[in-house]
């Protein structure tokens, strides 16, 4: 199944698209029902509720609750999203998603929205960098991370027919649209830019950075392939090795803690696989801290500058192998 980026133009962000394909679903599936803690607004409910009010229940401040309450629907043959910021969920109530979603092998669906450094002024609080290690860990877990609104509302689609526990982590800024070479397959990764120096793989608003880093790099005479990961776990290990194989050397690209993510879990592969040279793009093992969303990226060297310098650096390392 593949998704058609050219209609998904109306969506400003990954959370509208992901509130809007539930809506779609809910209105011909009674099973589709969404829990949220206190955080209707922010993961852009409101609809969901007016048109499907049946369907919707707002739990509170109360995250632990709300992912055993899902296991139970679940149980009952639901299909439960549950909803609120990656801070708190997973943050909060990981023992109820471990012992209760993963442990039984229950499809609740752990929306995790605000979540990276684009969370901007709510501060180090509210900006969840760990968790995609938190969830990628569990057994049964799938994780996703869309790079723009049309990924984000076909995986919510996706993943709601999936037999499987699943995280899916949303941004709260507006994000164009990525276009690649590719269009966009479930679970596999998407070719963004062709290229033979150096192979980048990025995730979330990671993608539209790395495509424009390899677009600069290109004048410099330095040719970069770009891969839109957004499917960490199962991780298509498949391509990335190929890939791997043909560029020589790998920059890994993500807005998330250096320790545990895209670039953990890619060097994990090829280390088992085809030990390749890597140069890493992530938060440098510290918290956010409250700012505007672009200048937040750029004090913690997600930028295009930064991509363009780790590419040149992983390219040195290569030649002098």
């Amino acid at each position: 199944m593949n998704v058609k980026k050219e209609i998904f133009k109306q969506f400003s962000s990954t959370r509208d698209a992901f509130a809007q394909a539930l809506v779609d679903m809910a209105k011909d599936d009674t099973n589709i029902v969404a829990l949220c803690a206190d955080l209707k607004s922010s993961l852009k409910l409101d609809t969901f509720e007016q048109l499907c009010p049946k369907q919707f229940y707002e739990m509170g401040i109360c995250e632990q609750n709300m992912a055993s309450a899902a296991c139970g629907m679940a149980k009952l043959g639901k299909i439960p999203f549950i909803c609120s910021y990656a801070v708190f969920s997973p943050g909060r109530n990981w023992d109820q998603i471990r012992v209760g979603a993963c442990y039984s092998n229950l499809p609740i669906k752990v929306v995790g929205g605000h979540a990276g450094l684009v969370t901007g002024p709510d501060g180090a609080t509210h900006q969840a960098l760990e968790d995609i290690a938190m969830m990628r860990v569990l057994p049964n877990m799938e994780v996703y991370v869309p790079s723009c609104p049309s990924e984000a509302y076909g995986i919510t689609k996706y993943i709601a027919y999936t037999k499987k526990p699943t995280y899916l982590r949303l941004n709260r800024i507006n994000q164009q649209e990525v276009y690649g070479v590719e269009e966009f397959t479930f679970k596999k990764a998407t070719l963004i830019y062709e290229g033979n120096d150096c192979l980048i793989c990025a995730m979330g608003v990671c993608v539209d950075i790395s495509k424009k880093a390899a677009v600069e790099l290109e004048k410099e005479g330095i040719s970069c392939k770009v891969l839109g990961v957004h499917c960490i776990k199962p991780l298509d290990e498949k391509r990335i090795i190929q890939e791997a194989k043909h560029c020589g050397c790998v920059v890994s690209v993500e807005e998330h803690q250096i320790y545990g993510g895209l670039g953990s879990v890619i060097s994990e592969v090829l280390s088992r696989h085809h030990p390749t040279i890597q140069e890493f793009v992530a938060v440098e093992d510290t918290f956010g801290q409250s700012g505007e969303s672009d200048e937040l990226l750029n004090l913690y060297g997600i930028s295009v500058e930064n991509v363009k310098e780790k590419v040149r650096r992983a390219i040195e390392r290569k030649n002098k192998k």
